[in-house]
This record gives C-alpha cells, sequence and structure tokens, in this order.
C-alpha cells in the first residue's frame, strides 16, 4: 500500500511537470524507486534485464574484493544516490576514495564520485552515453566506464587537464588500468564470458587472498 501511495505521488508530480528540490525528491522515493532528479524533475527508469545485474554484480564483487582488500575506499552499486551539479543520478556502481568518504552520507553521495560505471541497456542507450557522459564529465568525475553488453565493448574515459573526457585504451593484453583506482586492472574479455569467470579464478588473477 505503501509503495503504490509513493509511485501515485511520483506520477502525480510527473504529470504536473512539479519543479523539486533534490531533498524533496530524496523525501519523496524510497529505495526501491526506479528514478532520477535532473534539474528539478524526476525521471523514472525501467527495471533492469538479468544481463545488465549479473554485470553489476560481477564488476562490483572484482571491485570490492580489490578496495577492500587494499583499504581504498567503498565501492557501491545501485540504487544509491550521487548528488551533482543541476541532477541526482544512480550510476550502476561507484568508487568513493577513502579521502573522499566524507561525501557519503546515509542515502546519497553528496558531491562527484571518484569513478561511475554504466551498464548500457537499450533504454539507456542516449541517457548513459549523452546526457550523464556530460554531467560526469562537468561534475568533474575523473573516471567514467560504459560497459556496453549488447555490443560487447567497454569504453573508458578520464577527466584530463582540460576538464573535458578523454578515451583511454586497454594495454596489449586487453586490461584496463585504472588511476582513480590505484594498482586495480581487469581484462575486459571477462565481461563477455558465458558464464562469467568465478570468484576464485579473478582473486588469483589479481593476486588477493581468500580471507579479505
Amino acid at each position: 500500500m505503501e509503495t503504490t501511495l509513493i509511485e501515485s505521488k511520483i506520477q502525480t508530480t510527473i504529470a504536473e511537470s512539479k519543479k523539486i528540490s533534490y531533498e524533496e525528491f530524496l523525501e519523496l522515493c524510497d529505495e526501491d524507486t526506479l528514478a532520477e532528479w535532473v534539474n528539478g524533475e524526476i525521471i523514472m527508469a525501467s527495471p533492469a534485464s538479468l544481463l545488465h545485474q549479473e554485470l553489476i554484480g560481477f564488476l562490483w564483487e572484482i571491485l570490492n574484493i580489490f578496495v577492500k582488500y587494499n583499504n581504498l575506499g567503498k565501492v557501491i552499486f545501485a540504487p544509491f544516490q550521487m548528488k551533482i551539479p543541476y541532477s541526482g543520478r544512480e550510476p550502476d556502481i561507484i568508487f568513493v576514495h577513502s579521502s573522499h568518504l566524507d561525501r557519503l552520507k546515509e542515502t546519497y553521495l553528496d558531491g562527484p564520485a571518484d569513478v561511475a560505471i554504466e551498464i548500457i541497456s537499450k533504454e539507456s542507450i542516449d541517457r548513459d552515453r549523452i546526457k550523464k557522459f556530460n554531467e560526469y564529465e562537468s561534475a568533474g568525475i575523473p573516471e567514467y566506464w560504459l560497459i556496453d553488453p549488447m555490443l560487447k565493448q567497454a569504453e573508458f574515459y578520464r577527466i584530463g587537464a582540460d576538464s573535458f573526457y578523454h578515451p583511454v585504451s586497454l594495454d596489449a593484453e586487453g586490461k584496463y588500468h585504472s588511476e582513480a583506482i590505484q594498482d586495480f586492472w581487469f581484462k575486459v574479455s571477462w565481461l563477455w564470458q558465458e558464464p562469467l569467470p568465478p570468484d576464485w579464478e579473478i582473486r588469483k588473477e589479481l593476486n588477493i587472498s581468500l580471507v579479505v
């Protein structure tokens, strides 16, 4: 009943084209609401596919194992809000460096993540490639990863000295080396394996013990 009431209030707000503050947005939506806040407007999202969720889980596990093992910060997966200028987005995965953990509030990250990752789906192509790309770039998020399971390709961008994103190439072995997550790398080909590589195999590749 409560969820129905929340959904009803959201639909009414959207239908009436009401502009609301970010604080009002947080009060209106609960943790199960598939929505983002952009320039005072609520933007609803479609439910994710199984493949989308499997890739999020896999990437989060790789990152979380490495980040915890090396005490580098926190890795958080959606739904969790990231408040940046003019929008409150929910990247599929974010990395927050230990020096920026003060930005973490109870229900959102107050400021840019150090890495934002989006898994592209059919309905999110324009949003991820254009709208979020521009927003994340403007917010100064150091790294933006775009994972496209439909095309089986991954793109990695870093903020340059000119404050614009620039593509970063893989090394000769097909590995991406992150700058924001010190010493972290992974093979992009892992993402397209069926089934996805098991936990023990990833730990062995990253030289991480079984206990973290």
